[in-house]
């Protein structure tokens, strides 16, 4: 078929149902700065094999998605736009999340101190000097409905960043927005939920490998059946790659990993088609421009093939890898910090060319503590500058025929293959895990990176050249003294409240759950958090039944 035939279908069958006319006019055209009219998307010339060119590119909306998962993508709707945010309080990040959105946000994205990341409770001994810092301390539903006071969880996405404790967490939105009066099938949003990239890069895990698969398979069910609008699990590259990988590494083993949660359900029963449409992916944009821009595009088309050609679903949805990225915090600087403001322009318009789905900005003094908002408003009009003023939205996939980006994305694709060959080889990815195969390839990028930027093979503005060009002087946000007070007296108020029974029962009905290996664990988690069992409570009980996982040394 020729190109132009492949077109005419492409506008008939896949744009025309879905088609939306741009955010910024009411006409739906778009054209440059000069008046010169923007197609929709470019194509080869005339005379090109249209057969070809949709089995290696396809059309923007269509398998095998390497031009992006909407056909319209930016040109009806913008990417949503979300800043990370959490601290000290559930009421302070609930002022923070009230203002973002009056600035102009379009989703929400929660940050949860150490703590709650690894299920302990504010009073425990070893959250002293943690609460509050790196995130938002959550210790039982009342936290939770202070966070989302006067937020309309029908109309806001919400992406949580939690992991270990994904169930409780999910639990703990579910019945807030039960308390708002809103629906489980309107709220939208991702939970993280990714525990293996825990075990490879992060450290953030509670349980071992296979309790903890348990618990995400359980809420890829409660998802699939309660929650038809929610992200059951945010599969995340980023962390693997801040942990020092490459870009090659970050797509090879966030797609290992997906293919271990996607055989993990099947094994417990679920239809491949009833969740992989929820899978969404978490990446990093770097520094590397094109590389990115590659890296995103080659993770649509493997994903694609995967889910068509390994799990033999022919669902578009399932097939269609959407995903948020995050500019990379391990490129910024503590020194000469506004230099990072340019860094993470680079890096979100990377996620941009690349097609992301949701984008985050980092602010220009992450690398020294929790940005203040000034940086926080400075780095979410990056994102908006972007969209309205660089024209780069205005066409789908503006890079695609680029020799330099399609051989790019050619290479990331078969190298990234190469990996999971190897995972394969060794049974899979929670086995490479457990002998350390991704760790120890991690470390081993990281510390040649570190070496190629102190032997000055690599060069960092600031760091090893255009160092003597005066450091900027900005204010960093510090951490009040109370916060761990506070948040203590508030966990030992709730106990206090509460009905003790009540909560005790339901903390006993999830201990006899999670004996049995065929129970699901969802539903007695939601009614321990609706008896405002708290947090370290729910963990607890279930420590007791599970374990706790100990990382092995990786030589």
């Amino acid at each position: 078929m020729s190109l132009s035939n492949e077109r005419s279908r492409w506008e008939r069958e896949v744009v025309q149902p879905v088609v939306r006319r741009h955010p910024e006019r009411r006409d739906g055209r778009l054209e440059t700065a000069s008046g010169v009219p923007l197609e929709r998307v470019y194509l080869p010339p005339e005379g090109a094999d249209g057969a070809a060119y949709r089995e290696s590119l396809g059309f923007p909306g269509e398998y095998p998605f390497t031009r992006g998962v909407q056909p319209t993508m930016y040109r009806g709707r913008y990417w949503t736009m979300r800043q990370y945010a959490g601290f000290g309080t559930a009421r302070e990040t609930n002022e923070r999340f009230r203002y973002l959105l009056d600035e102009g946000q379009t989703g929400l994205s929660v940050a949860f101190d150490l703590p709650t990341q690894i299920g302990y409770d504010s009073d425990h001994g070893l959250a002293l000097g943690e609460v509050g810092k790196v995130g938002v301390a959550i210790d039982s539903l009342a936290d939770m409905e202070v966070l989302f006071d006067r937020i309309p969880l029908d109309r806001v996405s919400t992406s949580m960043t939690i992991n270990a404790p994904a169930a409780v967490l999910l639990a703990m939105y579910t019945v807030v927005a039960e308390k708002q009066g809103v629906s489980r099938d309107s709220l939208r949003g991702t939970i993280q939920n990714d525990i293996l990239k825990e075990y490879i890069a992060r450290g953030t895990y509670i349980f071992p490998p296979e309790p903890s698969m348990r618990l995400v398979t359980n809420t890829f069910r409660f998802c699939a059946e309660e929650l038809p609008r929610w992200n059951s699990i945010s599969i995340s590259g980023y962390h693997i790659r801040e942990a020092g990988a490459t870009a090659v590494q970050e797509l090879a083993f966030t797609l290992a990993d997906a293919i271990a949660y996607v055989e993990a359900a099947l094994s417990a029963g679920l239809d491949i088609d009833a969740f992989a449409g929820r899978l969404s992916f978490f990446f990093s944009a770097g520094s590397d421009l094109l590389e990115e821009v590659a890296k995103f595009r080659a993770a649509r088309r493997m994903w694609a093939r995967i889910m068509k050609e390994r799990f033999g679903s022919d669902s578009p949805r399932s097939q269609a890898l959407r995903f948020h990225a995050q500019t990379s915090g391990a490129a910024l600087t503590a020194q000469q910090p506004d230099n990072n403001v340019v860094r993470v322009t680079l890096h979100a318009l990377a996620a941009v060319l690349g097609g992301a789905q949701s984008l985050h900005t980092n602010s220009r003094d992450e690398a020294l503590s929790l940005p203040t908002e000034e940086s926080v408003r400075i780095a979410l009009r990056t994102q908006q500058i972007i969209a309205l003023e660089s024209g780069v939205a205005n066409t789908v996939d503006p890079l695609a025929g680029s020799w330099a980006v399609e051989a790019l994305t050619d290479e990331l694709e078969s190298r990234a293959r190469e990996y999971l060959e190897r995972i394969d080889r060794e049974g899979g990815m929670v086995a490479a895990i457990g002998r350390g195969t991704p760790q120890r390839d991690i470390e081993d990028a990281a510390y040649r990176y570190q070496r190629e930027i102190e032997d000055h093979d690599r060069l960092v503005v600031g760091v090893n050249c255009h160092e003597g060009i005066g450091d900027s002087c900005i204010d960093v946000m510090g951490f009040r003294q109370d916060v761990h007070d506070a948040q203590v007296s508030r966990v030992e108020g709730v106990r206090e409240e509460r009905d003790g029974a009540a909560a005790a029962s339901t903390l006993a009905a999830l201990r006899d759950a999670a004996r049995d290996p065929d129970a699901d664990l969802m539903e007695p988690i939601v009614e321990a958090v609706r008896a405002y069992a708290t947090l370290g409570e729910i963990c607890g009980a279930l420590r007791d039944e599970f374990g706790e996982y100990r990382q092995h040394t990786v030589v």
